[in-house]
């Protein structure tokens, strides 16, 4: 047994290793890296995405709206708080490297029994003892290493979800207001609607008054102005509902958003294709995929940690310290005392709950990985889908424009026949509530692609690489 300790001793000396597995970044798939499938859309291109994307759509109040939000966000407070528990987490593990030294003393008046009294001393009296530790590990096997490694993954990790938590409330901000003026136009379009509408129930009334239409004409188109005018209040709801959502995000009550925040009553809309780049760049972009890499870095670190327990333990310690019944000879020569030596412990030759906590940490260490690819595969998917669902809506929209200017003219055209008696109420009816529905719909689609646009934005990462990565030590 002394034999096989020295053995081991000396070849974790000689070879300097922390033991267990160096991590290795994993590989993406090949194809991944290669252009999206999406990014045929001319209303894209593969420049390199943007890292402040909320700034092309050329808006100043949106600009301050997503840097108040950036400052104040509570969800963006805790992800920091977080992080700077993993920092001081690693703080603490770092100090492992350096000898840990402690400090006491101790004073106090008692009385000894006779049993134990040695002769010639008092049976009570007063006793005193101050003494200081020192110990140092000798990071043989690199457990301390690992254990470094692991809390530098953890803080990599949290600042990562950091950065996808300042992701997420940019596009929840951007949304917000893109969601609050996209309601102010739909409400101005539907307030246009019911205009119109109250203008062809007045030239029918008149027309009944002439006796040149029936009364069920008046009540009909009556009907379908009501049914526009009960759209009011539901797009009105949910313009206040969008800039709510807005004030919480920039850390405020709803009576503290300032009212610049509500003035703009226009979608937003981009004057120029959006740069997405390539999976490769995506991939490296993605705070989520650069989060579970370095989840799977600390997991393999921690096997190291696990593997560490296999071999023995040296700790370099020492200790000097005085007792005495008095303070005055506390510091005396008499009265010193000191220990120096190494102390080994060693779980042998049972290391089975040794063996038994390295094969946890490897299943960990494959999860870690498998959540990985799936972060990975995520990614891919979820931009590619934006892509298509843009491009989606873009055609949609072409398609609700045509229709919407054909309705238009359809509508104009009926009411004027209607004026020379050459059709009869009926047809002027459905084109009414033709173009009322294809006016709708459209201002609606102008909304889903500033959607569109900002899930795109937000699948691509937002480009939040500005932030410190910790120097290996």
């Amino acid at each position: 047994m002394k034999h096989t300790l020295l053995a081991s001793l000396s070849a974790l000396a000689l070879s300097a290793c922390a033991a267990g597995p160096d991590f290795v970044a994993p590989a993406a798939p090949t194809r991944a890296a290669g252009p999206f499938l999406g990014a045929v859309n001319p209303a894209v291109s593969t420049a390199t995405a943007d890292d402040h994307w909320w700034r092309l759509y050329n808006d100043p109040v949106l600009d301050g709206l997503v840097a108040q939000a950036l400052a104040a966000n509570t969800d963006i407070r805790v992800a920091v708080a977080r992080l700077d528990k993993a920092r001081a987490s690693l703080r603490g593990i770092r100090s492992d490297r350096l000898p840990q030294t402690s400090l006491g003393a101790t004073g106090g008046y008692g009385r000894t029994p006779d049993s134990q009294r040695l002769p010639g001393t008092a049976a009570e009296g007063e006793s005193y003892d101050v003494g200081l530790s020192v110990s140092y590990e000798v990071d043989l096997a690199g457990r301390v290493r690992r254990n470094i490694e692991a809390a530098r993954g953890d803080v990599r990790a949290a600042d990562a979800d950091a950065d996808a938590v300042r992701v997420a409330v940019v596009a929840a901000t951007t949304r917000a207001y893109v969601d609050a003026a996209s309601s102010a136009e739909r409400l101005d379009v539907a307030k246009r609607i019911v205009d119109l509408l109250d203008k062809s129930a007045t030239l029918t009334g008149k027309r009944v008054e002439a006796g040149r239409a029936a009364k069920l004409d008046l009540v009909r188109i009556t009907t379908l102005r009501d049914q526009r005018a009960a759209l009011v209040p539901t797009i009105e709801a949910e313009r206040q509902a969008a800039l709510f959502r807005l004030a919480t995000l920039t850390g405020r009550t709803p009576q503290d958003l300032p009212p610049v925040a509500a003035a703009r009553t226009t979608t937003p809309r981009l004057d120029q294709p959006i740069p997405v780049g390539d999976g490769a760049a995506l991939l490296a972009r993605r705070p989520d995929v650069r989060a579970a890499e370095q989840r799977l870095a600390a997991a393999t670190a921690r096997i190291g940690v696990a593997t560490a327990e296999l071999y023995p333990r040296i700790t370099l310690g020492g200790s000097v310290g005085s007792s005495s019944t008095s303070i005055s000879d506390l510091f005396g020569g008499g009265a010193l005392r000191f220990l120096l030596g190494p102390l080994i412990s060693w779980s042998f030759p049972n290391q089975e709950a040794a063996r038994a906590r390295i094969a946890g940490s490897q299943a960990d260490s494959r999860a870690a990985l498998a959540q990985f690819d799936g972060t990975v595969l995520g990614a891919l998917q979820e931009t590619e889908t934006a892509l298509a669902a843009y491009q989606g809506e873009l055609q949609r929209r072409a398609a609700l424009r045509s229709a919407r200017d054909g309705a238009e003219a359809a509508a104009r055209i009926t009411r004027a026949r209607q004026r020379e008696g050459q059709i009869d109420f009926l047809e002027v009816l459905d084109a009414e509530r033709t173009f009322a529905d294809a006016d709708a719909d459209l201002a609606s689609s102008d909304a889903r692609i500033a959607g569109a646009q900002i899930d795109l934005f937000r699948s691509l990462g937002g480009g939040w690489q500005q932030a410190p990565v910790l120097a290996a030590r």
